[in-house]
């Protein structure tokens, strides 16, 4: 016998469930108009008429040494076209392929009618702490590099950019061997730092970004802890040059900001989105994107944690898609699957010990029928990845990633598309694996 839980899902019954559209799903492959993924870590975002430029690192080598700074186009934050590389390697610079480049953040300078790039800079051991800079006259570039250097003369690691109303710019960026988080404001051209505006002491923070609201200005950055997940925390001021108030979560500590780090908030309207990796430091390029809503509505952002959403720009608002629920403990199980009683879990249960042991898979595939995003709720308390199948109707498995959610009990979800046809559908989990997957708590149908 292999372990297995099988829910039947009827979906002939279900209200609100839709097909797959133009929606943001956090944590799934996020493809391009060719078919590609997705390669734009450490995101940077830049909007130039009604048309958003995405640029980022390209991971797809699964290393941290520098690939390329991609750039992708949309007008929409769903639909995204690759365009050239804007930024590539330059043999026997510090922006080789035998250095670091991250977190690329672009701002347009009106006084030069150009574009100019600053970015993480360093050696392969991340030793030199470095910030870079180059310049092109279109979003994409391709962009010139023009060098690499210690800002005012101390360390730069994570950084961002911030431009305030009056177009004055400013670095924000970790100092000091990442103890000492500084801002500072930028010269005229945007090409250097001028003078430290504040700086925040013994904070240990990274990959920060600004958002302003109603003269407010509020920091979202996560602490370090390396490519592992923390609770990213905001902090706000009335001035950039502080003070700045004590910080405060943006989600839940014990999900540590739903498993990822920040690195671009996107305002939209009077509240903000939330763009951040989801990374996996084993296989780089396979690192997910987690955008969520940043609500600002009770006074200061928390995120909402959306497996399906979508934006409407024009109004600039958003839309979370419901679903329908079904309980794991409520489909049927066999081998040594257990329900697992624990308050943390939805109603109470969930099915834990689901995997170990072999199955033959049935290789058909399942009946056409309408793509749908199924989003797994679950806990995995190893702080390695697990993984787990997804089957459709007997069809032939998915394999679905897992990451670790810091605790037993702490619950978070990962979603995949899979084909259910109109009426009943079975769907079989964590069939024919030799390992564990992780506790499945329940499943939403959207």
């Amino acid at each position: 016998m292999f372990p297995s839980i099988t829910l039947q899902l009827l979906l002939g019954l279900l209200a609100g469930v839709s097909a797959v559209g133009a929606q943001i799903v956090s944590g799934a492959r996020w493809t391009d108009t060719s078919g590609n993924a997705i390669q734009a870590h450490g995101a940077g975002i830049i909007k130039v008429g009604n048309t958003f430029y995405w640029v980022g690192e390209d991971k797809s080598h699964n290393s941290a040494l520098f690939k390329a700074v991609s750039c992708y186009s949309s007008t929409d934050l769903v639909t995204w076209s690759r365009q050239n590389d804007a930024l590539t390697p330059v043999a026997g610079t510090s922006i080789s392929t035998n250095n670091i480049v991250e977190r690329p953040k672009v701002l347009f300078n009106s006084k030069n009618q150009e574009y100019v790039m600053w970015f993480h800079s360093d050696s392969s051991n991340y030793g030199a702490a470095e910030v870079g800079l180059a310049t092109a006259k279109s979003p994409c570039g391709p962009y010139s590099y023009k060098g690499s250097w210690k800002p005012l003369g101390a360390d730069s690691r994570d950084e961002g950019l911030f431009q305030d109303d009056d177009g004055t710019a400013y670095l924000l960026y970790a100092s000091d061997n990442n103890q000492n988080f500084k801002i500072a404001r930028l010269d005229a051209n945007y090409y250097n730092v001028t003078a430290v505006a504040s700086q925040l002491n013994a904070s240990t923070l990274e990959s920060p970004g600004i958002v302003k609201r109603n003269g407010v200005y509020w920091l979202i950055a996560s602490h370090t802890s390396g490519w592992a997940p923390n609770p990213n925390k905001a902090f706000h001021a009335t001035s950039l040059s502080g003070p700045w108030s004590s910080q405060a979560d943006i989600a839940s500590s014990d999900v540590r900001t739903w498993y990822s780090q920040n690195a671009y908030d996107l305002p939209l309207g009077s509240n903000a989105i939330y763009m951040g990796d989801r990374w996996r430091s084993d296989q780089l390029g396979t690192s997910s994107y987690i955008w969520y809503p940043l609500d600002f509505s009770s006074g200061s952002p928390q995120l909402i944690h959306a497996d399906v959403w979508s934006v409407n720009l024009a109004a600039g608002t958003w839309s979370v898609a419901s679903g329908t629920t079904y309980e794991a403990e409520n489909g049927s199980r066999s081998g040594s699957s257990t329900i697992l009683s624990d308050s943390s879990f939805s109603g109470g249960k969930a099915v834990g010990y689901l995997g170990k042991q072999r199955r033959k898979r049935l290789d058909h595939s399942p009946r056409q029928g309408t793509d749908q995003w199924v989003a797994l709720y679950f806990a995995n308390g190893d702080s390695a990845w697990r993984n787990t199948t997804v089957s459709v109707n007997g069809g032939s498995p998915v394999w679905l990633d897992q990451p670790s959610t810091g605790g037993g009990h702490v619950i978070i979800s990962v979603p995949v598309k899979v084909n259910l046809r109109s009426g009943s559908n079975t769907l079989t989990f964590s069939a024919g694996q030799s390992n564990y997957a992780a506790d499945l708590d329940r499943i939403i149908v959207y």
